[in-house]
Formats: structure tokens, C-alpha cells, sequence
């Protein structure tokens, strides 16, 4: 078997980061087409919010653990975002029940994820260096994908 190349963008090996993109890709696919301006607009911003998880992610991956904390809390504002606007695309029907329902399992599963991640550089021995990219850290290994 095939030893798979851990990624230059190591945040790209974090599983959170993968489930955050499969959700942003998930309401693009999942967007009832925009009928007038006011979709078109919802739909933007709604996309938006869903691509700021992954995101904030990577860019608070390359940060201290500190701001890397900080990051991730910006990612579950986001996520909070996007349980509003999957409320207000079901409401319009621009979501079905079932997409709905999908919706929020997906954001809950996130921010279980993210919350344990946040838990986890809380716990982790500090370095001598507090500025210290986190992403390159022991602590966080498992949060990686284990093909890395």
C-alpha cells in the first residue's frame, strides 16, 4: 500500500478542516437555485458562512495556540451562522426536511469536533515558545487524518 504524503498546508490534514469543506460544498450542492435577487443574495451569504469554517481553520492553524483558539471560536460563530440560515432556507423552502435535518447534524458534528479540538490545545503542555504554529504540535495528532 501507498504511504500518503503528508500535505505542505498540514491544516488540509485535519479532519475538521475535510468535514468543513464536504459542508461547504454540501449546501452549494444543496441550494434551491435563486428564483429572484433577494435567493440570490441568502444563498451568497449562507455559502459564505458555510466556507468561513474551513476557512478560519486553516488560517488559525498557522497561529499561535492562542490565536489558534480564537480561530476556531470564529469557526463555530460560523457554524452558529449556519444553523440560522438553514432554519430560514427551510422556512422558504429553499431546504427540504430532509436537507435540513442533514444540515444541522452536519454543523452539530462540527462543532463537537472543533469543540474538542479547542479542548485539546487547552490541555497540551505549553512549549517554550507560546508562537509556535500549533498545527505543528504533538498534542493536536489526533485530530489528523491517520493516513498522514
Amino acid at each position: 500500500m501507498e504511504e500518503k504524503v503528508p500535505s505542505f498546508f498540514r491544516f488540509e490534514d485535519l479532519r475538521i478542516y475535510g468535514k468543513s469543506l464536504d459542508y461547504g460544498r454540501w449546501v452549494i450542492q444543496n441550494l434551491r437555485e435563486a428564483h429572484n435577487e433577494n435567493e440570490s443574495r441568502f444563498n451568497k451569504t449562507f455559502v459564505k458562512s458555510a466556507l468561513s469554517i474551513a476557512v478560519n481553520i486553516a488560517e488559525g492553524s498557522s497561529r499561535s495556540k492562542t490565536q489558534f483558539d480564537h480561530y476556531l471560536k470564529n469557526a463555530k460563530t460560523a457554524i452558529r451562522e449556519c444553523v440560522v440560515y438553514t432554519s430560514i432556507a427551510r422556512s422558504l423552502g429553499m431546504l427540504n426536511e430532509s436537507q435540513s435535518e442533514r444540515s444541522r447534524e452536519l454543523l452539530m458534528e462540527q462543532t463537537r469536533m472543533i469543540g474538542a479540538l479547542i479542548i485539546s490545545l487547552q490541555r497540551a503542555p505549553r512549549r517554550g515558545d507560546e508562537e509556535e504554529p500549533v498545527a505543528e504540535e504533538e498534542s493536536i495528532d489526533a485530530f489528523f487524518n491517520s493516513e498522514s
